[in-house]
């Protein structure tokens, strides 16, 4: 027998319950009403600057607990160079998005530093050993996304590149790519569903950039593997995409311009290369792979896509 105490604490349940869903619905709105917001097209984050007259963004209620949904709730993905970088803001991008991630680099100290962030956990992982690789794949279960990052920028002209440079760099910014899709494809396959971005850059066969040879050769190489797993593989539910980014503010960016015999002289030319008169930062960069990994981009396949 139900007694006036219990129906009192049932309708207080209830109560806290609507009213925690009606708070959600007011911020919901609040945060598609101010002008710090994220656009669903351009990704700018100045709504009243932006010249799309649909901008908003893309939060949604679940229709059932009324909660705010992320962009790539339920999705587990896996990314490489998540250590820093495009790779670090890319992981945490992913995470505050609602995915599962799974955060590889060969820097341990440095990956995890992303363990403080919910929904990232990480793992050491050398992707240019395949026996690494494979015992990897073995231990995942499923995975939605695939983010191939990892790469070098070797800094010279052709006769500037040595075989032990031409072969390091091919070894980890493409056939490292190879590894890691020829691994996880078949999981994908088997779901009949899956998503892979690949790093390539606008220093590549888009552009001839002075004193990148064998990185723009790789680069290139990228877009080549893109295409052909696109078309190999469109029919049977896996998307694959790539990135093509012009300059990015990176801490290896900082590395390599610190490593020039003139680093003003080399941070000024690097500046004189970029349209924008700025560098792209990788915050930026990972809201693009934000849109790429969710279902907000469910047809194309293969899109380069450039950030000049």
């Amino acid at each position: 027998m139900l007694n006036v105490s219990d129906i009192h604490s049932s309708v207080s349940r209830v109560s806290i319950q609507r009213m925690g869903q009606f708070v959600q619905r007011c911020c919901l709105q609040v945060l598609q009403a101010v002008h710090q917001t994220i656009c669903s097209k351009c990704y700018c984050r100045h709504r009243a600057m932006c010249h799309h007259v649909n901008h908003s963004i893309n939060l949604t209620l679940d229709s059932t607990t009324g909660s705010i949904m992320g962009r790539l709730d339920g999705k587990v993905i896996i990314l490489t160079a998540a250590a820093q970088g495009i790779g670090q803001a890319a992981a945490i991008a992913f995470a505050r998005e609602g995915a599962k991630v799974i955060a590889t680099d060969i820097n341990e100290s440095k990956l995890q530093e992303l363990e403080k962030y919910p929904g990232i956990q990480t793992r050491v992982l050398d992707v240019t050993k395949k026996k690494q690789i494979d015992q990897f794949a073995n231990e995942v279960e499923r995975l939605d996304v695939l983010f191939n990052v990892a790469g070098f920028v070797h800094h010279g002209t052709i006769l500037d590149c040595e075989e032990k440079d031409w072969d390091f760099s091919m070894n980890l910014n493409v056939r490292s790519m190879y590894l890691m899709i020829k691994a996880f494809l078949p999981k994908m396959l088997a779901q009949k569903s899956g998503n892979i971005i690949n790093m390539s850059s606008v220093a590549s066969s888009i552009k001839g950039v002075v004193n990148r040879c064998v990185y723009s050769t790789t680069k290139a190489a990228v877009i080549g593997l893109t295409k052909a797993v696109a078309a190999d593989f469109i029919q049977q539910g896996i998307r694959c995409n790539c990135v093509c980014p012009g300059t990015v503010d990176t801490p290896s960016l900082q590395e390599r311009i610190q490593a020039r015999p003139n680093p003003e002289e080399a941070l000024s030319d690097f500046l004189k290369r970029q349209k924008t008169g700025r560098f792209a930062t990788a915050e930026e960069i990972a809201l693009l792979c934000v849109y790429l990994a969710s279902d907000e981009e469910p047809v194309s396949s293969v899109a380069a896509i450039v950030y000049v």
